[in-house]
């Protein structure tokens, strides 16, 4: 790398000395400008290459599930070279709803009964022309979860949904109650840390799909979800793999990180203010047991779980719904193969939280860790709009979890 930054600028003066002689463009009656721009850009490619562009580091607690990713997922080996012009933690994570394209997706939308009497929907994209699994019955299926406000129509959603199908699998999409456009039946929404729901959903698709393998992607909260069920249920699942990306491990931390100022502003507020206008679409079924107009006037995602999330499910202090909420807790009994993805600079989910110890002592556990792509951020290319890191973590995991999965029975 150094030999590279030193040819860099090597280049960088014979060009220069050239075009000062050579060439004219009007700065100065010489070529220091284009010097100047052209140095400047080889200075940068050198702080790009040396500096940001790096291999992430892969953690996992048994050599038999590290070896398996390395051969069978070789991006968890590769360089992640981040947008050379977004890749700071921030702007990948403001950007990448926008400059991410959507894949046209056409779901099978179903509602079904939770045990209290709610409803929770689901979207299905059956992938019927799937030529490597045109059987229905044994097609395998891929369980999505959105995160904290998110839905099956985010980009990382449907971009799942496409991976998926160009392998021919399976999708549904698991919206937590009452932001789809569902009516709420019942004065309760969703948390990180209650998997009832969760529960009702595979024990659904198991049922509908009782030949066919199941494994399970989470996005930030939605992997949250996961990784507690996981750890409550131990072996007592049929998910085969799971892979998370961008969860928050510790919630103490991730409030606590969301609420310095410029991470409130950018995006505590806004995510408060999408919490607060699912409760208020909602606030003739909720109104019956909360104080709306109190919850309507939180300023950060704490103030709202004070206030409405930790009543809801019954916990004395929002503190022991935060500590209830914190997958790092849990990892230790989670016995099923699940890779995380997490990006050390994630303002969402800081990497002084990452359970990084407790990863190593359970072989059923892999961690890979980016230095940059933000929350959900994972760009790469000049202009990532069909693809990014995140996406091949899934594809080439989903793949290998299905195709090669009894490979990692009894890690």
């Amino acid at each position: 790398m150094i030999a590279l930054a030193f040819d860099l600028n090597v280049l960088t003066r014979d060009l220069s000395l050239y075009l000062e002689n050579q060439v004219k463009v009007g700065l100065f009656g010489s070529g220091v400008g284009l010097s100047l721009v052209l140095g400047f850009s080889a200075a940068y490619a050198c702080y790009y290459l040396i500096s940001v562009a790096k291999k992430p580091q892969l953690i996992a607690g048994g050599k038999k599930f590290c070896q398996f990713l390395r051969e069978q997922c070789p991006v968890v080996s590769e360089t992640y070279y981040p947008t050379f012009w977004c890749w700071e933690s921030r702007v990948q994570t403001l950007l990448r709803p926008f400059v991410t394209a959507k894949p046209w997706v056409s779901y099978r939308n179903e509602l079904i009964r939770a045990a209290d009497g709610g409803q929770i929907s689901l979207d299905w994209f059956d992938n019927d022309g799937s030529a490597t699994h045109p059987d229905p019955t044994s097609r395998p299926t891929v369980l999505l979860l959105p995160g904290l406000t998110g839905t099956s129509r985010e980009s990382y959603i449907l971009h799942m949904v496409q991976q998926s199908r160009e392998l021919g699998y399976r999708c549904v999409v698991f919206n937590n109650r009452g932001v789809s456009g569902e009516r709420l039946l019942t004065p309760r929404t969703y948390c990180a840390a209650n998997t009832e729901d969760l529960e009702t959903v595979i024990e659904h698709i198991q049922n509908t799909c009782p030949a066919a393998p199941l494994m399970a992607a989470g996005v930030s909260m939605g992997g949250m979800m996961l990784a507690n069920y996981l750890g409550r249920k131990g072996r007592e699942t049929c998910l085969r793999g799971v892979v998370v990306f961008s969860a928050g491990w510790d919630v103490f931390e991730c409030t606590a990180s969301l609420e310095k100022p410029l991470d409130r502003f950018l995006f505590n507020s806004y995510l408060t203010s999408c919490l607060q206008a699912s409760v208020d679409r909602h606030r003739p079924v909720l109104e019956k047991l909360f104080d709306i107009d109190h919850v309507m006037k939180a300023k950060t995602v704490r103030e709202f779980d004070e206030r409405f999330t930790s009543i809801m499910f019954g916990y004395p202090t929002n503190e022991d719904y935060y500590r209830d909420a914190s997958p790092i807790h849990r990892l230790k009994s989670v016995q099923v193969p699940m890779l995380c993805l997490n990006a050390a600079d994630d303002v969402f989910s800081p990497n002084h939280a990452f359970p990084v110890e407790t990863v190593k002592q359970n072989p059923n556990v892999a961690l890979l860790i980016t230095d940059h792509g933000g929350h959900i951020g994972f760009l790469e290319g000049v202009w990532p709009r069909q693809s990014t890191y995140m996406d091949r973590v899934f594809r080439q995991f989903a793949k290998a979890v299905i195709e090669q999965g009894n490979r990692l029975r009894d890690l």
